[in-house]
C-alpha cells in the first residue's frame, strides 16, 4: 500500500463549508475595490529571488529567515514563493510601463509564502488581499486606502478593530534617527535580547517592534523618529492626520510602529484587533515611494495596504459575522433512472435561470428509495423538493414540495409543467 501523503505544515485544505466564507468575503472585498475604482491584478507567485532581496532588504526577517528560495535545476534561476505582493506589482508597473498614463489603482488577492512556525492566524502558505495606489504623491491617496480598509470593516460587520499611524519621514531622517537610535541602545547592549543584539547594526529600527517584555523601558526612553522628521515630512504627516480628522477617523499615533520591509517611507499604518492574541494586526500599509527606483524603474510615488486573509475570517468568526454556508434551492428527487433523461434537461434550465438545484444521484443498487431520498433532500437544507415520480414523468409534470414552513406554514405541494421550467424557476429562490 502506497505511503499516505500530508499537505505540507503551515499550508492548509480550504475545503466546503469553510471555502464558502472565503468567497463571501472576496466578494465583499470586489464589489468595495471597484466603488473606490481599484482594479483586479494578478502577479506571478514565483519571482526572481533578487526582488525580494532588493525590495524588502537584505536585512529583514523575511529576507533573512523566511523567504522560500530555491534554484531551478532546469536553468539555474533563483527564484521566490513571493512572501508578500508589493514588490511583485511594482515589478510589474516598472516592466509594463503601466503609469505611462498616469496612476493606476490596483488590488490583488491571493497566496504569500513564509517559512516561519505555524500558529493561529500565521501560516506558511497564507493569504493576503492588497490594495496598491501607485503614482500619486498623497497624502489624500494614504487616507483613500485608510476609508477604503474602514468601508470593508462597516461592509463585513466588524468591530474592535483600532488604527494607528507613524511616519517614517524620509531615507536621510531615517539615517540621522538611526545614529542616535544605535547610540541610544549600545549604552545598554548588556540588556539586549539576542534578536535585538543581532539587528544593532543592520535593522535597528526594527527593534523598536519587539515583543519582549524585558526590554520595554529601553525601547519607551528611545530617540523618536518623528523628532527627526524636517518640514516637507512633517507637513505631509500633519496634512494626512487632518484629512483623518476631517473624516472622523479615530486613530492613535503610535511613534513605535514600524514596517517589516525596507521600503516604506512617510506615512505608515496599522488596523490591530486584541481578540487575536499575538496576531493582532489584520491589516497594514504604508507609502513606499523610493521602491519603484530600488527595483530599477524610474522614481514614482506609491502607497498601499495588504490585509490577511486568514486573520480576518478568524475575527468574523469570533464576532459571529459570518455567513451561513449557503444551501441549494431545490432538491431534485428521481424514483427511477430511466426518467433520467427528461429530468436532466428541466434541472439545467432551472440552474441556468440562477436556481441552485441538487440531483440526488445513482448509487451501485440504482437512485435509492424516495424515503432515503427525502431526508438527504431535508438534510441538504435545500427549500424544496422537486419529485420526478413515474407518474408525474408520464404526465409532463414535476411535483414541487416545499421542505420548510413559512411563517410556520408549511406552503401546499403543487405540481407544474417540465415544458414551463423557465417560467416557474423564480418560484423556487
Amino acid at each position: 500500500m502506497a505511503e499516505k501523503l500530508s499537505a505540507v505544515k503551515g499550508m492548509n485544505d480550504i475545503a466546503a463549508p469553510e471555502s464558502a466564507h472565503w468567497e463571501w468575503l472576496e466578494d465583499k472585498v470586489r464589489q468595495l475595490m471597484s466603488r473606490y475604482g481599484y482594479r483586479n491584478f494578478r502577479a506571478p507567485i514565483v519571482e526572481p529571488t533578487a526582488l525580494f532581496v532588493r525590495g524588502l532588504g537584505e536585512v529583514t526577517d523575511i529576507v533573512e529567515k523566511e523567504m522560500y528560495a530555491f534554484e531551478d535545476k532546469l536553468n539555474g534561476e533563483h527564484l521566490t514563493l513571493r512572501p508578500e505582493g508589493t514588490a511583485g506589482v511594482v515589478r510589474a508597473a516598472i516592466e509594463h510601463n503601466m503609469l505611462y498614463d498616469g496612476g493606476k489603482r490596483l488590488y490583488y488577492m491571493g497566496p504569500m509564502f513564509r517559512h516561519e512556525r505555524p500558529q493561529r492566524g500565521r501560516y506558511r502558505q497564507f493569504h493576503q488581499v492588497g490594495a496598491e495606489a501607485l503614482g500619486f504623491v498623497g497624502p489624500d491617496v494614504d487616507v483613500e486606502l485608510i476609508l477604503l480598509a474602514c468601508d470593508l470593516w462597516d461592509e463585513l460587520g466588524l468591530s474592535g478593530i483600532t488604527l494607528e499611524i507613524n511616519s517614517l519621514g524620509q531615507p536621510a531622517e531615517r539615517r540621522a534617527h538611526r545614529e542616535a537610535l544605535i547610540k541610544h541602545l549600545e549604552a545598554h547592549q548588556d540588556q539586549l535580547d539576542e534578536d535585538a543584539k543581532r539587528r544593532l547594526y543592520t535593522n535597528p529600527l526594527r527593534i523598536l517592534d519587539t515583543k519582549n517584555p524585558a526590554m520595554q523601558a529601553i525601547v519607551e526612553a528611545a530617540p523618536k523618529l518623528m523628532d527627526f522628521l524636517g518640514e516637507a515630512s512633517l507637513h505631509h504627516f500633519n496634512t494626512f492626520r487632518g484629512l483623518l480628522d476631517a473624516q472622523g477617523v479615530s486613530y492613535r499615533i503610535n511613534p513605535r510602529l514600524v514596517r517589516g520591509m525596507d521600503y516604506y517611507n512617510l506615512s505608515v499604518f496599522e488596523f490591530v484587533t486584541t481578540e487575536l492574541g499575538a496576531q493582532g494586526t489584520v491589516c497594514a500599509g504604508g507609502r513606499y515611494d523610493g521602491l519603484f527606483e530600488q527595483i530599477g524603474g524610474k522614481p514614482s510615488p506609491a502607497v498601499g495596504w495588504a490585509l490577511g486573509v486568514e486573520r480576518i475570517l478568524e475575527l468574523l468568526k469570533s464576532q459571529g459575522r459570518l455567513p451561513e454556508p449557503p444551501v441549494a434551492d431545490a432538491y431534485a428527487i428521481v424514483p427511477d433512472a430511466a426518467a433520467l433523461p427528461q429530468v436532466l434537461p428541466v434541472l439545467r434550465v432551472l440552474r441556468r435561470a440562477g436556481v441552485a438545484v441538487l440531483m440526488h444521484p445513482a448509487g451501485p443498487e440504482g437512485m435509492g428509495s424516495m424515503k432515503s431520498q427525502f431526508k438527504k433532500a431535508d438534510a441538504s437544507g435545500a427549500r424544496f423538493a422537486l419529485i420526478f415520480g413515474p407518474d408525474e414523468v408520464a404526465q409532463g409534470q414535476v411535483s414541487v414540495k416545499a421542505l420548510r414552513t413559512v411563517d410556520g406554514q408549511p406552503a401546499p405541494q403543487r405540481t407544474e409543467a417540465l415544458a414551463e421550467a423557465a417560467h416557474w424557476a423564480q418560484s423556487l429562490r
